[in-house]
């Protein structure tokens, strides 16, 4: 039975996407078997000033200087939420890329507001990224951890997972890093069995409404083959370690 959920445990779900295509990219099919969840987004705000040369990234993706990309950005995730059938928040956080590494929000910034955000939408689950390589994706992570000590995790709370950072979960360590780190922090990832639908045509689809995403995707994230090789969503759920079995930790 390990690794079973309740039905009730899926009833109303949140996903936590650290920019606006995360989740349709690690949760798309999540979304996809659950309509009516809420994806909330991190890093949806826009920055004080865009910088003076636009970000590589940005570039990619067809921007030039003076455009308002976050708004731009933030139709894009209009047209992927429908096609997803989810509810959306955006919370005012900037994406790292336009700020200074000392105005940069930090867990705790971030923490309060997130916890906020999922205590609105009523959630019975609660789906964080991972939170590996990108700075962007570790903070959300670090601020749902946050969100969860403050929550609270047991009866009348939600159910709390992760899912894997696609694009970033195949590189070298980094998952079995997060994995371990969890791991020493109590909070022990186990493979969870949530029952998806496996509809990689709709997924694509939604993934498609980001399309200023698209090209620097498919230039540093290789999306086309991700997409060809039909990469599997892992969820992990958050939970301390059953009764007796904390003598793994020095094991």
């Amino acid at each position: 039975m390990w690794g079973a959920l309740d039905p009730e445990v899926l009833e109303r779900i949140t996903v936590v996407s650290p920019h606006f295509d995360d989740a349709a990219m690690g949760a798309g099919h999540l979304l996809l078997t659950y309509p009516g969840s809420t994806v909330i987004t991190v890093l949806a705000g826009e920055p004080p000033s865009y910088p003076d040369e636009v970000s590589p990234w940005d570039a990619a993706g067809g921007f030039t200087k003076g455009d308002n990309v976050v708004k731009a950005r933030q139709q894009e995730d209009l047209a992927a939420m429908t096609r997803l059938s989810s509810e959306h928040i955006w919370l005012d956080f900037p994406d790292h890329q336009y700020l200074p590494v000392d105005a940069r929000p930090t867990p705790d910034d971030v923490g309060p507001a997130l916890e906020r955000a999922i205590r609105a939408t009523g959630a019975s689950a609660v789906f964080l990224p991972m939170g590996i390589a990108n700075p962007d994706h570790v903070l959300s992570h670090d601020a749902g951890i946050l969100a969860r000590a403050a929550i609270g995790d047991g009866e009348g709370t939600p159910a709390w997972f992760c899912y894997e950072d696609q694009g970033y979960k195949h590189l070298p360590g980094m998952l079995a890093w997060r994995i371990s780190k969890l791991f020493r922090g109590g909070l022990w990832p186990t493979p969870a069995l949530v029952p998806v639908e496996l509809d990689v045509d709709r997924k694509t689809a939604a993934l498609m409404e980001y399309a200023s995403q698209i090209p620097p995707l498919e230039q540093d994230h290789l999306l086309r083959e991700r997409i060809a090789a039909n990469v599997p969503e892992q969820y992990w759920r958050l939970a301390p370690p059953p009764p007796g079995w904390e003598g793994l930790y020095n094991d």
